[in-house]
């Protein structure tokens, strides 16, 4: 019996260090998972969409590729793609934000749906891109932009449940906003904390807050800031403009909850404060930087901080207009100055143009001939006038053809330009007295006397010879009397 019973009190004992282990390593399983979860649910949610909206040229796709990180100039067409890395220190873990941006034509407005749906909605933040070098568009631009998102959400029939949700989500961050130096229970923009008080008892909106409520957080952007002194020296834009421009862009952020922001890429003003802002919206990272309403091409209201008292401050500046006056009446567009392109004129070959000119020279030199000449009237030429110099045998102008006496002097004309193209054609190279060895008769007479021969010239030639000597025919021919009749 003994050692029966002793076995069965080691199994007993067996049994029970088994238990332990089996408890232990049970408690190790739970640790290690529930450590999992906690990591898990600490880490930064993906799938974050932000949707930017603006005219062509304004400027979205370089600012937004200038929060990634990019300094390339490519720009697409349609519906363009970027991410945001984005980074949280305290846990170390990094996730990526997307970024849509969509054309500045409404062609493409149906693309929408390809960024954004019913089910990331709630996940997503619009920012309308305004251009300052152009400011006569802000307000145009404006409302057209959110007309498109306003339709696009519509479109998405969201369950009225998660809607009202959503917007008293905005509701609540506007009114919740508090400045960073002034964190204390008694802030203005939060009642005194009371026992029993509910803390999500706050001050309510004014008439013309959060109006357009779209459920998701809107940040207004106007890029390129820097044109304020190129406005103040070519447009005469006063203090009183850009405060002017200010107001409205204010007014419009309080009816969509929306934060103002001014930048400038090219001087990089405002850029890490933009990124900042973005990822506080989107993934409440802490922020710090209170309201910037000092300097006119540097303002920073954050959503929430805003209302109709402290835009009136602005109105005190206005000398020329009211605050109500509509926006298009103050900031004027100029007007557009055409600019005059000068036709291109394409040289043509060198070759054709020294041609044209041999030809222009030639009939120059046949008309004036032709001018001088009693010819011009049209009447036959009259042969055998007296004081008329004869011409021997020996000359060279008995090689001349004279013209048909009943030809008129155009025709005339005509006839010697042929016999000149003719004997272009027939010339001969090489061949003494040949029109190639000169231009005119002068030096083809010259190169006979060098060589001592009689020139062989041609017609052409042997009328260009004798137009060289038609002063002194012109001089005899003043003494000649005039024309009987018979001759005429």
């Amino acid at each position: 019996m003994a050692p029966v019973l002793e076995k069965q009190l080691l199994g007993a004992a067996g049994a029970g260090d088994n238990n332990n282990e089996d408890e232990e390593g049970q408690s190790l399983w739970t640790s290690i998972l529930s450590e999992v979860s906690t990591r898990s649910s600490s880490k930064l949610p993906s799938g974050k969409n932000i949707l930017v909206f603006g005219e062509d040229g304004s400027g979205k796709t370089s600012i937004m590729a200038k929060l990634q990180g990019a300094d390339h100039s490519k720009k697409g067409r349609g519906l363009e793609y970027l991410y945001l890395n984005v980074h949280d220190e305290d846990i170390d873990d990094l996730t990526r934000c997307n970024v849509w941006i969509l054309d500045g034509d409404l062609y493409h407005k149906g693309l929408l749906k390809f960024a954004v749906s019913a089910q990331t909605l709630a996940d997503s933040l619009a920012v309308f891109v305004v251009d300052m070098s152009r400011p006569w568009t802000i307000m145009e631009s404006l409302q057209k932009w959110a007309s498109v998102l306003r339709d696009h959400v519509d479109k998405l029939k969201v369950p009225p449940e998660e809607m009202r949700e959503m917007e008293q989500k905005m509701v609540k961050a506007f009114q919740e906003y508090t400045e960073p130096e002034e964190v204390t229970p008694a802030s203005p923009q939060r009642r005194a904390q009371t026992a029993g008080e509910d803390e999500s008892v706050v001050l309510p909106l004014s008439d013309n807050t959060l109006t357009h409520n779209l459920g998701i957080p809107v940040l207004i952007v106007c890029t390129k800031c820097d044109a304020v002194s190129l406005l103040e020296k070519e447009l005469d834009y006063r203090e009183e403009h850009f405060d002017f421009i200010q107001s409205h862009l204010r007014r419009f952020g309080l009816q969509y909850g929306a934060g103002l922001i001014y930048t400038s890429v090219k001087e990089e003003k405002n850029l890490d404060l933009l990124y900042k802002y973005i990822v506080h919206k989107m993934y409440d990272f802490q922020f710090s930087t209170p309201a910037l309403v000092v300097e006119k091409d540097a303002v920073f209201i954050p959503s929430g901080w805003d209302n109709e008292k402290k835009i009136a401050i602005l109105y005190e500046n206005f000398t020329t207009v009211t605050p109500e006056d509509p926006f298009e009446d103050l900031i004027i567009q100029p007007p557009v100055r055409k600019l005059v392109h000068d036709k291109e004129i394409s040289a043509e070959d060198e070759q054709v143009f020294l041609m044209k000119q041999q030809v222009c020279v030639f009939v120059d030199i046949v008309g004036f001939g032709c001018h001088e000449s009693p010819g011009r009237t049209g009447s036959p030429r009259p042969s055998g006038r007296a004081g008329q110099p004869n011409v021997t045998s020996g000359s060279p102008m008995t090689a001349v053809k004279k013209p048909d006496p009943n030809m008129k002097g155009a025709a005339a004309n005509e006839g010697v330009l042929a016999n000149f193209f003719n004997s272009l054609l027939s010339k001969k190279t090489g061949s003494p007295g040949s029109p190639g060895t000169g231009a005119v008769g002068a030096g083809v007479q010259g190169s006979a006397k060098k060589t001592g021969q009689k020139p062989g010239l041609t017609d052409v030639q042997a009328e260009l010879d004798r137009m060289t000597r038609k002063p002194d025919s012109m001089v005899s021919a003043n003494n000649i009397p005039p024309p009987t009749e018979n001759e005429a």
